[in-house]
């Protein structure tokens, strides 16, 4: 029997090709979406892959959302938190609902995704929680420092739940990118991303297909003895 993955963010830019990358890789993928249901429907025409609505930020969605995947499917082998949004601007001209959004959605999304697949994983003996942070996460970045916050928390979270669950059989590990050629990354103006790019020493921005690959390989059986890892795919533009 096919191991499932559900992929959150999973319908756009990196979430996109993660969840083709597990599926062309053998697993049965479940994509999550939120935002653009126009955008989710053609990915799921294009690709196969089942998707659903539920915003990830809210625990009770999430409580929900999970209860009918695992009703339909029986268990979630994979989990891949991806999903994440920007409300850039600087501290002292931010506004409390441009932090809490972006917390909100991209880390305690970690926590309301984890707790409810988390004991199911512990009783089988076996699970794969693969969490998306950022470059961003491990250095800062000006205007970003709700951004930075929740993306350097989910590799906190990582290292903790890691060693609460090796024993159970459960590796949690994360993958922080650098810049990736997205759509959001595109909307940079081009002075500036030239800028960025001129930093990264492979001398290109990254491709969502590398951080499809870094997830197979987390997800498979030969990374069973990675755990607690932060994987770095950022061209050599960051070092930790």
């Amino acid at each position: 029997m096919k191991k499932l993955a559900l992929v959150t963010g999973g319908t756009r830019g990196i979430g996109a090709a993660i969840s083709q990358k597990l599926k062309k890789s053998g697993y049965t993928v479940v994509a999550i979406y939120h935002g653009n249901e126009k955008v989710a429907k053609t990915f799921q025409k294009k690709t196969g892959i089942p998707t659903y609505k539920w915003d990830v930020g809210d625990f009770e969605e999430c409580r929900k959302g999970i209860t009918q995947i695992l009703k339909e499917y029986g268990s979630i082998d994979i989990l891949v938190n991806n999903a994440g949004i920007t409300r850039d601007g600087v501290l002292h001209k931010m506004d409390y609902n441009n932090w809490s959004d972006v917390i909100q959605t991209n880390l305690t999304s970690c926590f309301n995704m984890c707790r409810q697949v988390i004991e199911p994983m512990r009783e089988r003996g076996f699970g794969r929680i693969i969490n998306i942070s950022s470059i961003n996460g491990q250095k800062g970045q000006f205007g970003q420092t709700n951004y930075s916050a929740a993306k350097a928390g989910i590799i906190g979270l990582t290292k903790a739940l890691a060693q609460e669950s090796a024993a159970k059989g459960i590796t949690v590990n994360a993958i922080a990118p650098g810049y990736i050629n997205t759509e959001m990354v595109q909307s940079i103006a081009e002075p500036v991303l030239a800028q960025i790019t001129n930093q990264i020493p492979i001398g290109r921005l990254g491709s969502p297909e590398e951080v499809g690959r870094a997830v197979v390989f987390l997800a498979s059986d030969e990374a069973g003895f990675m755990t607690g890892t932060t994987l770095t795919l950022n061209g050599g533009q960051y070092f930790t």
